[in-house]
């Protein structure tokens, strides 16, 4: 039966933990000892698992995205752990419990939020960003937001479903709205456009095109259900998306770096009426060439960010089974401790990484 439990007594958690904790002005970090946070009503603490590093996290280490909150933060957003302790007015949760926090917290006051629609809250907060993520031993998160963890999914595969899996599956499921039998072009296969491939996969689209400089991650898109890999740098690349399906360009392109060059290149290869999605960001800015030839060619062009909560319980009972193989996804993890190379391997993209993830 559910029921609301108090905060567990401090004699069962530590008075500190271990936390990286990032200067949003000077961008400079440190792993060092801060406080246990405690639980506020309708929030749990959870005792860390993993936590991914992602592009993004990178971008607020060198600036180009700007912190949205306090000016020293906890980075990390993609994260699993189980239940430490559980806030007043907390129901149907349990210490112990095996859960994936949301990324984000609606705001609750927007016209949306009103409507019960925070998958659309203009004023989100985003874990990392506005208040403090999981690189850290502990992380508050909100208990709306949470998503239990199957049996028979790991926990460093659980971690990763917030964000480097959930923000694809949003592209192409809702952004996207790709159906059955519809052509795909993805172009940057790392992180987040691996998934798009298997996703899309998933959906029945056919034929699946990844476009990515690197061989290493052309050859593993292939492996993981894409049916063709090309080289963005390929004279003949447009030539070859037109003949592999058959002529008519593609249904959907998604565009997971967010360069100028990916975001033209993935457009002038849609078909009539062909979609875009935006996954990838940058600062850079992108044109949609000639409005006589936009229009003409019914082209739509999609901005995507997140998902819905909802979007991570259907990955993880994809994953628990067995429709969805994520073993790949896991580059490799470090200790907390050791979070600053796992952020350079991240940055050299050396080995090709999907995810690294950090262990508290």
């Amino acid at each position: 039966m559910p029921a609301t439990v108090p905060t567990t007594t401090p004699t069962t958690l530590p008075a500190t933990m271990r936390a990286q904790r990032l200067d949003t002005a000077t961008l400079t970090f440190e792993v060092t000892d801060v406080a246990v946070p405690e639980p506020g009503p309708g929030e749990v603490l959870i005792e860390v698992a993993f936590c991914g590093i992602c592009h993004s996290d990178l971008s607020l280490l060198d600036g180009t995205f700007p912190a949205m909150g306090p000016p020293v933060i906890t980075q990390g957003h993609e994260a699993s752990g189980t239940i430490a302790a559980l806030g007043p007015g907390v129901e149907g949760w349990a210490v112990g419990d095996r859960v994936v926090p949301a990324a984000g917290r609606p705001c609750g006051r927007c016209a949306a939020c009103r409507r019960a629609q925070y998958g659309r809250c203009t004023a989100l907060a985003l874990m990392a960003f506005a208040y403090d993520g999981a690189w850290a031993q502990y992380t508050l998160a909100q208990a709306l937001g949470l998503t239990r963890i199957p049996d028979g999914v790991s926990m460093e595969q659980a971690a990763i479903l917030a964000d480097a899996v959930s923000t694809p599956y949003g592209a192409v499921v809702h952004t996207a709205d790709l159906r059955v039998g519809e052509s795909v072009g993805v172009w940057g296969a790392g992180g987040v456009g691996t998934h798009v491939v298997q996703i899309a996969r998933l959906v029945g689209a056919t034929p699946i095109v990844a476009v990515d400089l690197d061989p290493v991650v052309r050859q593993r898109a292939l492996d993981l259900g894409a049916d063709l890999a090309l080289d963005s740098r390929d004279p003949d690349l447009a030539a070859r998306i037109l003949e592999v399906t058959g002529g008519e360009g593609l249904d959907a392109a998604f565009d997971a770096v967010g360069l100028a060059v990916t975001f033209e290149q993935a457009l002038a290869s849609l078909g009539n009426g062909g979609r875009l999605v935006g996954v990838g960001m940058s600062a850079e800015e992108m044109s949609l060439g000639s409005s006589m030839l936009f229009n003409l060619g019914r082209t739509q062009v999609r901005g995507h960010l997140g998902y819905d909560v909802a979007d991570i319980g259907v990955l993880a009972r994809l994953v628990s089974t067995g429709r969805l193989d994520l073993s790949r996804s896991i580059s490799g993890v470090v200790d907390l401790e050791d979070v600053a190379e796992g952020i350079r391997v991240l940055k050299e993209r050396e080995g090709s990484p999907v995810r690294i993830l950090v262990r508290p």
